[in-house]
């Protein structure tokens, strides 16, 4: 998080307007600056001085509007090309992804590697070896390091990575000096859908991976609890208090949802990946393995239901293997959803819409996390102080 700081009024009032208009520009890359002061209610004066002031500072950068219309010519806004950057890290189950995110919330500098090694020491060298090579690249450009990590997070510290055997790993830092930040990949994916195409709804994101995640986004803020580690709706217990999970607790939903529960349904050894198999098992037409698929299915939509009965969204958005563990099992998913909600909601229930932003989410909502604490009276003023 932040480091223990004061911000005097003068600081904060110098750095209003400016963090107004930087962060709609991360919402609404490329408005034009007249749009601007109409959002934020600033005059055109006023928007024309915040403006030359972050060009000044290299945090913005304004190109000519396309004429339309009667008035006079105004600008878009976008990033500076040589402004702030974070990099996101996305620790996946069988690979990791590293990215570097500009203001706009654009990735570039894309690039993924399978694990060969998958103990904590072996796969978090290889991530410090491909973020110091960022590093060196944009120098002091990079402002944050944000990782998205397929673990329970509590104080930005890996506390259970049962799918990686993982328990209790600090991720050192990865940019000596640099602030850096760790969060569960449902969380920070659900983060980035909720506030790029829903953001002023409440949103329930659910995802079927290696197991189940999600996260509750109110208008944008992700709700994660006193310690960082909510949204582990994997572990609800909705699923056969008989069954152990891998993270030490009996009957979790997801021990009822994933690969691993499509693997004892079927009498097959239990999969590397939780996920890959979850797919390749959707591909099988034999009868057995419908039969297996439409239980998951099932389960899938009663755990909703009651994630839906307890928080009260407007939309849900699922990703992952959701949306093919739904089409592939027809009325299944939605008919067991229906049922098992409350009566009052069945008139008209919040609907389940495929999630848009696909195996980037994590990285996106990473590179948002970060641009939180970039965009803040005291990012503004490290940054002001180095340029």
């Amino acid at each position: 998080m932040q480091p223990e700081t004061k911000v005097g009024r003068a600081e904060a009032a110098r750095w209003s307007g400016a963090l107004d208009l930087l962060r709609l520009l991360r919402t609404e890359p490329g408005i034009t600056r007249t749009e601007a002061a109409r959002v934020l209610q600033l005059t055109s004066g006023s928007a024309t001085e915040i403006c030359a002031r972050l060009r000044a500072l290299g945090l913005l950068s304004e190109r000519p509007a396309r004429p339309g219309g009667r008035g006079r010519p105004t600008f878009t806004l976008h990033a500076h090309p040589e402004g702030p950057l974070a990099v996101a890290v996305d620790l996946r189950h069988a690979e990791w992804c590293v990215a570097v995110g500009d203001l706009e919330g654009r990735l570039s500098d894309v690039r993924t590697e399978a694990h060969r090694d998958r103990s904590p020491e072996a796969v978090l060298a290889a991530i410090g070896g491909a973020v110091k090579r960022l590093s060196r690249r944009y120098g002091p450009r990079v402002r944050a390091v944000s990782v998205s990590v397929i673990a329970t997070v509590q104080h930005h510290r890996i506390a259970q990575a049962s799918g990686l055997g993982w328990e209790d790993v600090e991720v050192a830092p990865l940019i000596p000096g640099v602030l850096q930040l760790t969060g569960n990949n449902a969380n920070l994916a659900g983060l980035a859908e909720a506030r790029r195409v829903h953001p002023d709804k409440t949103l329930l994101f659910l995802t079927v991976e290696a197991g189940v995640g999600g996260v509750f986004v109110d208008r944008g803020r992700a709700i994660t609890g006193a310690t960082g580690a909510g949204g582990e709706f994997g572990h609800l217990p909705f699923g056969d208090p008989s069954v152990t999970c891998g993270c030490g607790a009996q009957g979790c939903w997801e021990t009822a949802v994933d690969g691993r529960f499509l693997a004892r349904r079927l009498g097959r050894a239990e999969p590397d990946d939780p996920g890959a198999f979850l797919a390749s098992v959707l591909a099988e037409d034999s009868p057995e393995s419908q039969a297996a698929v439409k239980e998951s299915a099932a389960a899938f939509g009663r755990g909703t239901a009651g994630l839906v009965n307890a928080l009260d969204p407007e939309i849900i958005a699922i990703g992952g293997a959701a949306p093919d563990l739904r089409r592939t099992t027809g009325p299944v998913l939605d008919e067991a959803y229906g049922a098992a909600l409350m009566h009052f909601r069945r008139s008209d229930p919040p609907e389940l819409q495929r999630a848009t932003l696909g195996e980037d989410a994590a990285l996106l909502g990473a590179a948002d996390a970060a641009f939180d604490e970039i965009l803040t009276e005291y990012g503004l003023n490290t940054w002001s102080d180095s340029h």
